[in-house]
């Protein structure tokens, strides 16, 4: 019987010490499993804006706004936009490379912490595919 007690116990103890805070994307902190790669990345030839007012559009018609920002003290221009969509978190970082080359890094998370790369990789083609009608 104490076998089994330590057992669970050990058990117990390797899943919290497994789980932990993660950095998203935004550059805060969520619950996740860390040393997992739980975000996907795209570059497209257009600016800033017209990515992130494409982002915006896609995860208003895909679930609901919470938050956008412009994160300070970058070298480069740097916008921030958070949702929620099919009650999953998601976080999208939209940066400049170059003036006319922008990088976007979009990461799904469940509520208990999971990633959803699933959901990520939907959502970024998403937005490419709302880029395609700007100029």
């Amino acid at each position: 019987m104490k076998t089994k007690i330590f057992f669970a116990i050990g058990a117990a103890a390797l899943i919290v010490a497994g789980a932990g805070c993660v950095q998203t994307v935004t550059e805060k902190q969520a619950l996740g499993v860390p040393f997992n790669r739980d975000y996907l990345e795209g570059r497209y030839e257009r600016s800033v804006d017209q990515v992130f007012d494409a982002a915006k559009t896609v995860l208003a018609r895909s679930g609901t706004l919470k938050n956008e920002a412009i994160i300070h003290g970058q070298t480069n221009t740097v916008k921030t936009v958070e949702a929620k969509v099919n009650q999953r978190n998601v976080y999208v970082r939209v940066s400049s490379m170059t003036p006319t080359l922008t990088a976007i890094a979009v990461q799904a998370r469940h509520p208990a912490g999971g990633s959803d790369m699933p959901l990520a990789h939907q959502l970024e083609k998403e937005i490419a595919l709302a880029l395609v009608g700007t100029r």
